[in-house]
């Protein structure tokens, strides 16, 4: 399997510029934690949940309610964003991205061509190739909840 059968395509993004409070939003928003930072086209860094996190002041700091968002509105992406990204090409094959995941202990993997980002690839991905191989089930086609259904045993 290639890892173009199982990567995100059209990945959500941000810039270099973009705020930190800016980027936290559409984490929260799009439930996903990892942003790929593109400029002109090009992919420049990566940028996770945890490193946004952390470049948050610590409630234990003791700022006031009002002064956080203030301070997550003056820090630009380029200051928190991961420049050395381990990438992968989307021909490749899907064990090869679970290598570099385990390797590097990283979450996802930016998908590129040339230095164009044609999409993502993450854990959770691999865990449904995992699956689909294991059990011969189809991709799904999109990532929404999936409700189950409890049902009562008949008693005899």
């Amino acid at each position: 399997m290639r890892v173009e059968k199982w990567m995100q395509r059209r990945p959500v993004t941000v810039s270099p510029q973009d705020t930190l409070r800016g980027a936290w939003r559409i984490i929260r928003e799009r439930r996903i934690r990892h942003l790929p930072v593109v400029e002109r086209g090009r992919l420049v860094g990566m940028v996770t949940d945890r490193d946004l996190r952390q470049a948050l002041p610590s409630r234990a700091v003791g700022l006031e309610m009002h002064e956080a968002p203030h301070l997550a509105e003056k820090v630009r992406i380029w200051e928190v964003m991961a420049r050395a990204v381990v990438t992968i090409s989307r021909e490749a094959p899907i064990e090869e991205a679970a290598r570099l995941i385990l390797k590097y202990r990283i979450g996802g993997l930016p998908v590129i061509k040339g230095e164009t980002l044609v999409g993502i690839i993450t854990k959770t991905d691999l865990l449904r190739a995992l699956m689909d191989r294991e059990s011969g089930l189809t991709r799904p086609t999109s990532r929404k909840k999936v409700r189950t259904i409890r049902r009562k045993a008949k008693t005899p």
